[in-house]
């Protein structure tokens, strides 16, 4: 145990340490985000001891400045200069609806594939924050392991090396599942339309957060399902008060929900408040389509259970894939679909058949080797990091009143904006100056959250990003009355 007290000398040298940190933080010398030396180099710097450094970081941490995190060190932490609120809760209509943002989200995607567009709409990593050459040499290890170079058909179910990854994977979770419990998919998308096809029919109704990932939509769409909306809270998740209260009103076939870091949102559902959901699914026998696509991209010292993990009888279908942490690209997803996996192999087998098998076999053979833990830790510091810096961006160039979430995890910041806000006229203002975000009403099938817009923290702060807060900024106080 380090010791504490303090010699008049070191104590001195203590008080001078933290008001120089504490004064390069205030004059934003140092930013949110930022990592600090560690207690031994600041030791060294210093020419102090090691005790004395570590008292120095715990005075700092304790007036709110800085944080620790497990084994990475210490940062500066978000300061918010004014007061800042989390986004509201929006109820959504009773009726069941189809949805009608299809044109505003076509609009969107185009836009944001344009040359020389800053993708603060895309919540996805850049390529700077993935690991190419090792994932390259998985690759071409993986295919000349292969007797026939990975050109061969694979089985329907997938890769069993891949499925033995994934299943070794779930501990993470809390799951306890084998290799044979797995279907791969191309992707997570492919993932929940297998699932929906496999317990809903045209006409029927399924209950969705409010608001949701828009690509949500378009599978509904091509599915012919209505959509029940529930509300989620910024930090609690899902409304299982709202849900229940649905479930006993209306004839709902299925649920599909994103239980960690949820898009838009961020918000992260408790161990308490999964094992209640299962428990109501299961009770009434509907299916709980589980997305963890972001589940591995925790801030905290853990990553978040699932609904998985406490599901006994088979009634949640966990979807998720690669393509928010390692390879958007190579398509590869996956299903755990419970008592359904057999409806789940046929519907496959009437689609794509079999899915890649290189592209399968690489990610195995990522996995296999110990990569995909080591660059994960990576991407989770560097997310974390970008994440307090947007967060500050938004708190210093945005008007006062502006509400921001506080995700644990993901990709995306849900931020909302003075009532007067219509966030379609801010995203063609935007994209004018070459910014894409996400307008707030493509979250919902009544574009209801007219004055939410969704930024993504995917792409490493510096200076384009700075100057491009700057000018959102400076239109969102254009556009108030």
């Amino acid at each position: 145990m380090l010791a504490t007290s303090l010699t008049p000398e070191t104590d001195f040298l203590y008080g001078r340490i933290v008001s120089h940190i504490a004064e390069q933080i205030s004059g934003k010398l140092i930013k949110a985000g930022d990592k600090l030396p560690s207690v031994r180099a600041l030791s060294k710097e210093q020419g102090i001891s090691i005790s004395t450094a570590f008292k120095a970081y715990t005075e700092l941490e304790n007036m709110g400045l800085i944080e620790a995190r497990t084994k990475s060190g210490y940062y500066v932490k978000y300061l918010a200069q004014r007061s800042v609120k989390l986004p509201e809760t929006k109820m959504p209509a009773n009726e069941h609806c189809p949805t009608s943002v299809t044109d505003m989200i076509a609009m969107v995607y185009n836009n944001m594939a344009e040359e020389g567009v800053l993708r603060l709409s895309l919540a996805a990593p850049p390529l700077s924050l993935l690991p190419l050459a090792k994932l390259s040499k998985s690759m071409m290890e993986a295919i000349r392991n292969s007797p026939t170079a990975n050109v061969h058909y694979e089985s329907v179910q997938g890769t069993p090396a891949l499925r033995k990854q994934i299943a070794k994977n779930a501990f993470s979770w809390g799951g306890h599942i084998t290799a044979d419990d797995v279907v791969t998919t191309q992707g997570c998308k492919e993932a929940l339309l297998f699932c929906l096809r496999a317990v809903t029919k045209p006409g029927d109704t399924v209950a969705i957060e409010s608001p949701t990932y828009f690509g949500i939509f378009n599978v509904m769409l091509s599915l012919d399902l209505k959509v029940l909306e529930i509300p989620v809270d910024a930090e609690t998740g899902i409304d299982l008060d709202h849900l229940e209260q649905a479930m006993d009103k209306t004839d709902i076939k299925a649920c599909l929900f994103v239980t960690n870091f949820s898009n838009p949102v961020g918000s992260c559902m408790s161990d308490k408040r999964k094992q209640r959901l299962v428990n109501m699914v299961t009770e009434r026998q509907i299916p709980l389509i589980e997305d963890d696509l972001y589940g591995d991209i925790y801030f905290g010292d853990r990553r978040p259970r699932t609904c998985k993990s406490y599901d006994t009888e088979g009634w949640v279908m966990l979807c998720s894939s690669v393509s928010k942490s390692l390879a958007p690209g190579y398509r590869v997803g996956w299903c755990i679909p419970g008592r359904f996996k057999q409806q789940i192999i046929n519907i496959k087998m009437m689609h794509t058949i079999t899915s890649a098998t290189p592209t399968q076999a690489a990610v195995a053979h990522f996995f296999e080797t110990g990569r995909y833990d080591l660059h994960m830790r990576k991407l989770r510091k560097a997310l974390y990091t970008q994440h307090l810096q947007y967060s500050q961006a938004i708190n210093n160039y945005f008007p006062e009143g502006t509400k921001i979430s506080r995700p644990a995890g993901g990709y995306a910041l849900w931020v909302e904006l003075d009532k007067s806000i219509d966030a379609f006229e801010l995203y063609k203002a935007a994209i004018q100056k070459n910014i894409s975000i996400a307008p707030g009403q493509i979250f919902s099938t009544d574009a209801r959250f007219t004055n939410f817009i969704r930024i993504s923290f995917g792409i490493p702060y510096d200076d384009a990003v700075d100057k491009s807060f700057k000018v959102l900024g400076g239109l969102v106080k254009g556009l108030m009355n």
